[in-house]
């Protein structure tokens, strides 16, 4: 058994898309996976699985979303090894104070990733804008409400990632590190 992280992109932001953290974990249950854990109410969760593709894992969480709670999302799943690449290879961690404004983009694939490369000239100093080989990352010091780039990542360039903070980013290290596979959680 491996641990996985799956990232839903969009959902419980508003009205709109609505997938209960309760709801969502039986639904993981039911399609065998276990040691099953939500984070906060934004499409998080970790969850030991056999060690098919990261992608398989995403295509069947997001039938079942749809099937079960008649909600189409996208899906990124990644394993607790490709989690601990991408937690490492961020450029800011160690210079970000305030982790809320320190971005990580997770692309179901990360030939998708290129595509981000386009939005770095809407970096405006004192932001900081990188694309590495797992992830990409974006730290927003004066906020990310402030910053374009930001914006443009929610846009259709980004519509294929999505990003969670620097602060979840490490619960979600954690979480794995807790439930899953420690040895391969800690990397």
């Amino acid at each position: 058994m491996t641990a996985f992280v799956a990232l839903l992109r969009g959902v419980n932001v508003g009205k709109a898309k609505r997938v209960p953290m309760a709801d969502w974990r039986v639904q993981l249950h039911d399609l065998g996976y276990t040691e099953v854990a939500t984070l906060l109410n934004s499409g998080n969760a970790v969850f030991c699985a056999n060690q098919a593709p990261s992608a398989q894992h995403a295509t069947a969480i997001a039938a079942a979303i749809e099937r079960g709670l008649d909600v189409r999302v996208a899906v990124v799943v990644k394993s607790a090894k490709e989690f601990s690449a991408i937690v490492a290879e961020n450029p800011f961690a160690t210079r970000a104070e305030d982790h809320s404004r320190l971005m990580v983009a997770f692309a179901p694939d990360n030939k998708l990733l290129a595509a981000l490369e386009s939005l770095a000239g809407l970096a405006v100093a004192p932001e900081e804008f990188a694309v590495g080989k797992h992830a990409a990352y974006l730290y927003c010091p004066a906020g990310i409400l402030e910053s374009k780039l930001a914006t443009a990542m929610l846009g259709k360039v980004g519509a294929a990632v999505t990003t969670r903070n620097w602060a979840t980013t490490l619960k979600l290290q954690a979480l794995l590190a807790k439930n899953g596979d420690k040895k391969t959680a800690v990397g």
